[in-house]
């Protein structure tokens, strides 16, 4: 079984699609292994992005990450890292088929209601960073 990671964004919290969105994780069989509520730092922002954090549109990812808590998850399931990015849709939520998460309720690329790993070395890797040891149930 894999686990990954995802953050319900700011724009899922302000439009309060958590419920919605867990709904459909859940309905594909996917389980909570772990949770927790948090406003990002900067600091953990700028690690989390550092593959883009050197970019001129940086500064507007941290902005927006930090808006607002987020909710953090683990979830657990068979080949889950690509089943939860197809329940998703593409990272442009304009370009997101309707019945995808993104499509469904998504804005734009930034604005795309949840953040998932993209491989499983990405999945461990985030679920380490957001997760201290002992946080996850297994």
């Amino acid at each position: 079984m894999q686990k990954t990671f995802v953050i319900f964004k700011p724009d899922c919290m302000e439009k309060r699609l958590v419920g919605t969105v867990l709904s459909r994780f859940e309905a594909a069989g996917f389980d909570i292994v772990g949770c927790k509520m948090a406003r990002l730092s900067p600091s953990l922002l700028r690690e989390h992005y550092a593959h883009v954090a050197a970019m001129p549109f940086y500064p507007e990812i941290e902005a927006f990450m930090h808006s607002r808590p987020v909710i953090m998850m683990a979830l657990e399931g068979k080949d889950i890292v690509q089943r939860v990015r197809d329940l998703l849709g593409p990272t442009d939520s304009r370009k997101a088929a309707k019945g995808t998460i993104r499509g469904d309720f998504g804005m734009e690329m930034m604005k795309n209601v949840v953040h998932a790993s993209d491989s499983v070395e990405n999945a461990k890797a985030e679920l380490a960073r957001f997760f201290k040891p002992g946080e996850l149930f297994v």
